[in-house]
């Protein structure tokens, strides 16, 4: 079978586990005007993919793959721990673990995933979207380098669904940031293959702040 196939159904928005319901902090970024057209978002997505993507959540998200496909159940519960513990704001937190309990009732469902990893997710009393996805791509013999950029392309294409539902941005300016912002992703996926696990770590102090205001804003299209 067509490698492929198993890939863009990884990264496809009909995967249901609700992606398109959040936007990580980018809708109060919008409302109060730090993000206010192309240039500014293209900016805000830049930071996000290289300052905190690439130093901290994509090389946690591939330690999860590369631990599931090797079978490395204890290495994979630490890194659950440390998933569960870096959610510095209640909206990234229940984002994460809607997703992660929105993939362990589709797998549940599914013939593909195998007994071993089956009966660890089993076990799982909140199971998060790093481990969720981890999961997906050793069910799918999908490779971990290969996952890792099928969530990056997953996350920047959500932002940019944001940008379009929240600024007079149409579908051809969003096709032109995306040219711009390729090499960023492809940057943002080398980084983060390269990190030594010891340097893991963002401050994306910004991000915090607008995630913890999105929680008390008024009017709103998403869920964080």
């Amino acid at each position: 079978m067509n490698p492929t196939w198993a890939l863009l159904r990884l990264a496809s928005p009909q995967l249901p586990i609700g992606g398109y319901s959040y936007s990580q902090g980018l809708e109060m970024a919008v409302d109060n005007g730090h993000v206010q057209d192309a240039a500014d978002a293209r900016r805000w997505i830049s930071d996000q993919l290289l300052l905190n993507l690439a130093r901290f959540e994509a090389p946690l998200l591939l330690a999860h793959c590369r631990a599931a496909a090797a079978q490395d159940w204890v290495g994979l519960t630490q890194l659950c721990e440390e998933h569960r513990a870096s959610r510095e704001t209640r909206e990234l937190y229940q984002e994460s673990r809607q997703m992660g309990y929105s993939l362990q009732q589709l797998f549940t469902g599914l013939p593909e995933l195998d007994s071993a990893a089956r009966e660890f997710l089993a076990q799982r009393d909140e199971p998060h979207l790093a481990l969720g996805w981890a999961l997906a791509t050793r069910a799918w013999n999908i490779s971990p380098e290969d996952a890792l950029a099928a969530w990056l392309w997953s996350w920047l294409e959500n932002q940019l669904a944001v940008l379009m539902k929240t600024l007079p941005l149409g579908q051809q300016a969003a096709q032109r940031l995306t040219s711009e912002l390729l090499p960023l992703l492809q940057q943002a996926q080398q980084d983060a293959e390269r990190i030594d696990p010891k340097h893991l770590g963002s401050a994306a102090f910004g991000l915090s702040l607008a995630c913890m205001a999105h929680e008390r804003q008024y009017s709103r299209l998403f869920r964080s």
